[in-house]
């Protein structure tokens, strides 16, 4: 069985130069074999690892009329050989890719809708002269593509594209307001102008220079009434299954943060295999958001290999060359920890099981229950009364709901109370809560104004027709779409794939997330208990004291972190010269975090972060112009 892999293809001309580089350039995805498929008019590429044995890509169908290539891993592959096989299909490799070739043969557009796993995959079907695209239901495998006249490009990755000299490297203005206000860019824009992502659940066909974008599968919320013990024993069946069909004979390991959901996926892999698994493990040496601990208790408890080690400050240095590898700028902090990780495990396993999922399927996130619980008790009172109510309001009473909300400083209570009058506006309300710069302070600090507003898109394309039964499912339906294939995803398939390292995410798969979709809200958020059914499927499992304690955020103390090893980096990169003559930026509404830093050190980080992100992948990918020799432009980003 084969999965990582880095493909790329064009159509419009053949260039085999072009092409090698375009796979050279994502070598680490799969160092193992190179192959290409080249024809008139049409070459595509990939990149593989084998995990077992050696299978070359590009795959064919018997008469070579078809041509694949495919990053990822088809679970029901076994089944579905069968049944091609009882159609009378031969098979020429023992890859588990080889099924879609001819499931193509038989369903035409449809055969991604037989197919249980995650993948990114690209047909060229000779006989109609089209390519065929087609990425998976949760977008945890990345697919780029770019049109250029009557050429199409695509690729498991950006910079492979970018091979391509006839690509202008130009900033999406839209995408940059997105950027700043969600720390990455929703799909299907990047940050590059006329460069998309195809989205999750969604296939592209490209015939005679015109593409058609069809979505094959979508996550439906249809809560049904069920007794606590049917959700529990259903959520035990799937989730041992769903990580079952990801177990194969190669060395394993498991992201083990300390949390319910990395617990309890750590606790069921134990059950299913015969030798202690390795976990992994990482603090900061910040004892108030320290999970370690946590992490010990669960490794003790079923005999785990474990291994921790604490990140230091300086481990922000590495931001370049995680900029590097996500291509985008995605001002997520967890990527430093990710990328610590997958570096320690790669001596030790070849997949590493991770539990990204949880907070979504099972309602974990603060953020949901505090929108829950205000327009619940909230929702009659005078508007006057809760803007005295949002400003009175003790700091230490509010930690209670959002953990963080005095460490975020003055500007964090200003949010809540920005939150507290916003109630009646689902978008606005919400991204008063999550926005890393809310509406009013990117209007301060952008100088190119887009002339929409990000609230109302959310309104208009997610939080419609809400009332207090449904809240949560637009909540999560909104961060399962964007949030999850363009950060969470994003930073496991590009920070593992950075050293050959196979990721798994099994509460991804797309069984238990639509099982998750008829779980009432109730059963998810209860009063003040978050992720209510997951903690009664794990009471019987999972020491006590971890199924009983409060949801906390994995927290990277990025705060500390500028102000100890990156200020002066910061401040020279953000020089009132600097600021003005790169034109994006008004230099006065930068002066004003440096100015006030000290009040909201978390909440201004968090906006310090994201430009410090944002200024580097300009650097690297922008202003470069020299994207085949990465390492030298990552000595130079920070010059």
């Amino acid at each position: 069985m084969l999965k990582l892999c880095g493909i790329c293809g064009i159509v419009g001309f053949d260039d085999r130069t072009l092409l090698k580089r375009m796979c050279n350039v994502i070598y680490h995805r799969g160092p193992d074999d190179s192959g290409i498929f080249l024809d008139r008019n049409i070459c595509m590429g990939a990149q593989s690892l084998f995990l077992t044995r050696k299978i070359r890509q590009p795959i064919r169908n018997e008469d070579g009329s078809l041509w694949l290539v495919c990053d990822g891993t088809i679970y029901n592959f076994q089944e579905l050989v069968r049944y091609l096989e009882s159609r009378g299909h031969e098979f020429y490799t023992n890859s588990d890719i080889e099924v879609i070739v001819h499931l193509y043969e038989e369903f035409g557009n449809f055969c991604v809708k037989k197919i249980r796993g995650t993948f990114a995959f690209g047909i060229w079907d000779g006989t109609k002269k089209k390519l065929f695209l087609a990425r998976d239901r949760i977008g945890v495998k990345p697919l780029y593509y770019v049109i250029i006249g009557n050429n199409f490009l695509f690729a498991s990755e950006i910079k492979s594209l970018l091979q391509y000299d006839e690509i202008k490297r130009e900033i999406d203005t839209r995408a940059l307001h997105y950027f700043l206000t969600f720390r990455y860019v929703p799909g299907p824009r990047t940050m590059f102008k006329g460069i998309k992502k195809l989205q999750p659940g969604h296939n592209l066909t490209y015939k005679k220079g015109k593409v058609k974008i069809s979505k094959y599968w979508d996550l439906s919320y249809s809560p049904i009434k069920e007794s606590e013990k049917y959700y529990i024993e259903r959520l035990q069946e799937l989730i041992k299954e769903s990580i079952e069909i990801r177990l194969r004979n190669v060395p394993i390991a498991v992201y083990l943060s300390g949390g319910l959901d990395s617990s309890y996926v750590t606790g069921v892999i134990s059950n299913l295999v015969d030798e202690p698994i390795k976990t992994f493990s990482v603090g900061f040496g910040v004892e108030r958001f320290d999970e370690l601990k946590y992490a010990k208790v669960i490794a003790n408890h079923f005999n785990t290999d474990h291994h921790e080690f604490i990140i230091e400050s300086d481990a922000a240095r590495l931001l370049p060359e995680i900029i590097w590898r996500f291509d985008e700028p995605i001002a997520d902090p967890a990527a430093i920890p990710t990328y610590f990780i997958s570096k320690e495990a790669k001596n030790h396993a070849k997949i590493i099981f991770g539990a990204e999922g949880g907070d979504e399927l099972f309602g974990g996130y603060e953020h949901w229950k505090i929108m829950l619980m205000s327009r619940k008790y909230l929702k009659f009172v005078p508007k006057e009364a809760i803007f005295w109510f949002a400003n009175k309001l003790p700091k230490f009473l509010l930690d209670k709901f959002f953990m963080y909300s005095s460490v975020l400083g003055e500007e964090g209570m200003r949010r809540f109370s920005d939150y507290l009058l916003s109630m009646s506006n689902i978008g606005k309300s919400y991204l008063s809560i999550i926005s890393i710069f809310d509406e009013k302070e990117r209007n301060e600090l952008c100088i190119n104004k887009t002339g929409f507003k990000i609230a109302k898109n959310l309104n208009d394309n997610y939080f419609k027709n809400i009332d207090s039964n449904n809240l949560l499912n637009h909540l999560s339906l909104f961060e399962i779409k964007t949030q999850m294939p363009d950060d969470l995803a994003m930073k496991w398939d590009k920070m593992l794939m950075t050293f050959s390292l196979e990721p798994e995410l099994p509460l991804l798969d797309h069984k238990l997330m639509e099982f998750s979709a008829t779980i009432p809200s109730s059963f998810k958020i209860r009063g003040l208990t978050e992720k209510y059914i997951f903690r009664k499927l794990m009471s019987s499992f999972i020491p006590k004291e971890i199924v009983k304690r409060k949801k906390q955020r994995f927290f990277v103390p990025i705060d500390s972190w500028i102000e100890k090893d990156l200020w002066d980096i910061i401040c020279q990169i953000f020089s009132e010269q600097n600021v003005r003559s790169r034109g994006y930026f008004k230099w006065n509404y930068i002066s004003h975090i440096f100015q006030n830093f000290g009040k909201s050190k978390l909440y201004y980080s968090r906006q310090l972060w994201n430009l410090l992100t944002f200024e580097l992948w300009h650097r690297i990918f922008i202003d470069s112009d020299n994207l085949r020799r990465p390492q030298s432009i990552l000595k130079r980003a920070l010059l």
